[in-house]
């Protein structure tokens, strides 16, 4: 029988060829998991470790990422901007309606100019945290003194018109856009900044069908779901929103009752499961 003889540089052209397929793949691992942000950041969070694109802590985000999760599948709705006139009522009789309460992340200057709405929010049985004063579009390149004026004006509105406890130590960078330094500031005022572990895209022309079928496959446990108050496919998503999540086992808490039940630790490494 004779022997299937291979070149030996055809042998060491396979070999090079694997190993790059090799590192390539390696590459793309090590980039998809160090670009994982955590969703919670309290005052004591080291941010430069968590979010900054340096190789050490890429590295170190890399060698700890894992999967912690919370069996109890809980899940906070939270609705970004406003209140405004029309959408705001409606989505708080949609809640209302199917016994959800979710977080608000209300703009201070939105809520002086409607106040009696910022109020029903509490009132219904939400809570409030602080957006900021004015929504700024670059939220990430301000200087630490804008950063701090923004959250504190929008603390200081928020609080005289709901007087909700949450507005002092719960809010969320405008777009979702801040820097280490944004962070920071938020961190030396006591506040945990609170993201999301998903996002929905409902800032985007989408329609209701499209909403509920990204909430199923990047659902986690537990869930902290960005939505937007301004949106009226969200609120016409939300029924079958809710049942979905109900008929999986999960559980509407606020942002608040989250951190108390689950534990930042559990929020940050959460387990991913599609519905």
């Amino acid at each position: 029988m004779r022997r299937f003889a291979v070149h030996p540089r055809i042998a060491v052209g396979l070999i090079v060829v694997g190993l790059a397929v090799v590192v390539v793949l390696g590459v793309r691992i090590f980039i998809r998991l160090s670009d994982y942000k955590v969703a919670i950041v309290t005052p004591k969070t080291n941010v430069h470790r968590e979010f900054s694109n340096d190789l050490g802590p890429r590295i170190y985000r890399v060698l700890h990422y894992h999967q912690e999760g919370d069996d109890g599948k809980l899940i906070a709705l939270t609705f970004d901007d406003g209140p405004y006139p029309i959408f705001t009522p409606l989505l708080l009789d949609e809640l209302k309606r199917l016994r959800v309460h979710a977080t608000f992340f209300l703009i201070g200057r939105d809520a002086q100019q409607w106040p009696t709405l910022a109020h029903r929010v509490v009132a219904d049985g939400n809570e409030v945290g602080d957006h900021t004063y004015s929504h700024p579009s670059d939220f990430n390149l301000e200087s630490a003194a804008q950063v701090r004026e923004e959250i504190l004006r929008g603390r200081n509105a928020l609080w005289a018109i709901t007087h909700d406890p949450s507005v002092r130590w719960l809010m969320r960078p405008p777009h979702g856009r801040f820097s280490e330094l944004t962070l920071q500031v938020a961190q030396s005022l006591g506040y945990h900044v609170v993201l999301w572990t998903d996002d929905s895209g409902d800032f985007r022309n989408v329609t209701p069908q499209e909403l509920i079928e990204h909430a199923k496959r990047n659902a986690t446990r537990p869930e902290i779901i960005l939505f937007h108050s301004g949106e009226l496919a969200t609120i016409e998503a939300l029924p079958t929103l809710v049942a979905l999540f109900r008929a999986e086992g999960y559980r509407f808490v606020t942002v608040t009752e989250l951190l108390r039940e689950a534990g930042t630790k559990a929020i940050n490494h959460p387990i991913r499961r599609s519905l």
